[in-house]
Parts: structure tokens; sequence; C-alpha cells
């Protein structure tokens, strides 16, 4: 039982990763799982419970990959990378469709939630108490690192990761708080 989820949720990952929501159908997923579309229908409800929970499976994925040590810029920037060199086209390609498919706002929304509790915990060592000056300094550590500033550096510019990781690591140094005012 647990292995046809499995295979279900891995085709079905690996076809929205390459396709438009809209251009997997259900028959599409259950012939690159080998099942029946009823059995997706009976496990998952049907195309948006599908989603939601290649969503979850995604997203507990990107937990994993993205283990870095409090402060390690470095190695904060190679996990981030890790997992957008993987990721990151299908994030891309699924941020493109939020606003026109309710699984994917909800993803994108649980995402974005993800994103930022990770930053809170990797750069737990730099970022202020609560307040006003956190909420800055978390924004700027999202914008640092955020899946679109990838896709400018890799896809759009043609950078070499090695470049960009850099790039990446440039930005949060320049952005640490305790390093003073930015204003």
């Amino acid at each position: 039982m647990e292995l046809t989820r499995t295979r279900v949720l891995e085709a079905a990952a690996a076809l929205w990763m390459r396709r438009w929501y809209d251009d997997v159908t259900l028959q599409d997923v259950a012939a690159e799982a080998d099942v029946s579309v009823q059995t997706i229908v009976n496990r998952f409800g049907g195309k948006d419970g599908l989603a939601d929970a290649v969503a979850d499976l995604i997203a507990s994925q990107a937990a994993q990959t993205r283990q870095a040590p409090i402060g390690d810029v470095t190695a904060i920037a190679a996990a981030l990378f890790d997992d957008y060199e993987r990721n990151g086209d299908a994030n891309v390609l699924w941020i493109a469709q939020v606003d026109r498919v309710p699984a994917i706002s909800r993803a994108a929304a649980h995402a974005r939630n993800q994103h930022r509790a990770w930053l809170e915990q990797v750069f737990a060592d730099r970022l202020p108490a609560a307040g006003p000056a956190r909420e800055r300094a978390l924004n700027l550590h999202y914008a640092a690192t955020d899946v679109y500033l990838w896709k400018l550096w890799r896809r759009d510019l043609g950078l070499p990761r090695e470049d960009s990781e850099r790039a990446m690591r440039d930005l949060l140094t320049s952005i640490d708080p305790r390093r003073g005012s930015h204003d």
C-alpha cells in the first residue's frame, strides 16, 4: 500500500516538475505510476488532493536537503543551492500558476512559511530579537535566498553554480544585521 502511494507521488511530482498543472491528467499519473486512475482517486480524492500530497512530499524533501549549521553562510548557501538545483525550475513553474490553481496556491503558501522558518533557524545567530528589526532582517534574508534570485543567476544570466553561490554568500554577508545599520 505504502509503496503504491510512493510510486504515485513520485510519478505526479516528476510530471509536474516538467509540465503545467492543467497539462497533467490523472491518467498520465496513473500510467507513469503503473496504477489505475481509481487507485489515485481512492488514495488522494482526486487531482487537488494528489497535488497537496505532492507538495507535502517536496516540502519534506526540501527540509532534509536544507540541513546546515546555524550561521555557516557557506553551508547554508550550498544546502539551498542543492535544493534549487534539484527543484528550482519546478518551483518557478509552480509559482507561475499560483494565481489560477488553488492547490498550487496552498503549496506556495506552505513553502513560503517553511522557507521563512528555515531562515529563522539557520540565521538564528544573527537575527535581532522580535520586532521590526527582526522582520526587516528576515525580509532581507528571504530576498537574498529566494528561488527567483537563483533563477536569475543560473537560468537567465547562465552563471555557473559556483559563481551564483558566491553571489548569494556575498549578499548574505552584506545584510548581516550584526554589521551595523543598513539604512
